[in-house]
């Protein structure tokens, strides 16, 4: 009897010892490996690794979107709307006023897009017309444009005065310079060269 007892008490020990697992294990036992990660994730989820530093970079922006672009500062000022536009044939090109000489007198000349001009007097009073050629109307836009009217200072003094000379007042593409004679540049010069005469009312040519 001593022997079977002794017998039974061997194979129930052993039988709990097969039951037991290593440390851990069992229900507190499923916790994954140190160093796994969970199903359906993946390491550093979200932001890739820089593999020059280790440290995590973050998208700069979503999907689908584009950067936002700001209109440059550094342009050095604002443009007239109308610089280097062509006027219409019936809009006026440049019209120029002279006063002075001998007799100290006021005459305007306006000339169109087109190439078509009038003189007028000093109470503004139509005293002739006429109108340039293809090749002077070239040469008047070409002597225009070179002028560079918007960088011009609007009256520029410092020249010789010059006794029973001129004064002009150019207005072209919304700009307005005065001048005296003794203080034109070469560039107005050019201009005035361009223009049909002030007084006489006959063709330019």
């Amino acid at each position: 009897m001593r022997a079977l007892r002794a017998v039974a008490v061997a194979v129930l020990s052993a039988a709990a010892l097969a039951g037991c697992g290593p440390a851990g294990a069992g229900s507190d036992g499923d916790a994954a490996p140190k160093g796994s990660t969970a199903p359906g994730t993946s390491a550093g989820a979200g932001a890739p690794a820089d593999p020059g530093t280790g440290a995590t970079t973050s998208p700069t922006a979503a999907p689908g979107t584009s950067p936002v672009t700001s209109p440059s500062a550094g342009t050095g000022g604002s443009t007239s709307p109308t610089a280097g536009r062509v006027p219409a044939p019936g809009e006026t090109l440049v019209r120029v006023t002279r006063t002075g000489g001998f007799a100290g007198r006021t005459h305007t000349l306006v000339v169109k897009g087109d190439g078509s001009w009038t003189q007028l007097d000093g109470e503004a009073r139509p005293k002739g017309t006429g109108k340039l050629s293809e090749a002077g109307l070239t040469g008047l836009r070409t002597a225009l444009r070179e002028a560079d009217f918007a960088r011009l200072p609007r009256i520029a003094t410092g020249g010789p005065t010059i006794y029973d000379g001129y004064s002009y007042v150019f207005v072209h593409d919304g700009h307005e310079v005065s001048r005296d004679q003794g203080s034109l540049p070469a560039s107005l010069t050019k201009v005035l060269d361009a223009l049909p005469p002030f007084t006489g009312g006959q063709d330019a040519p």
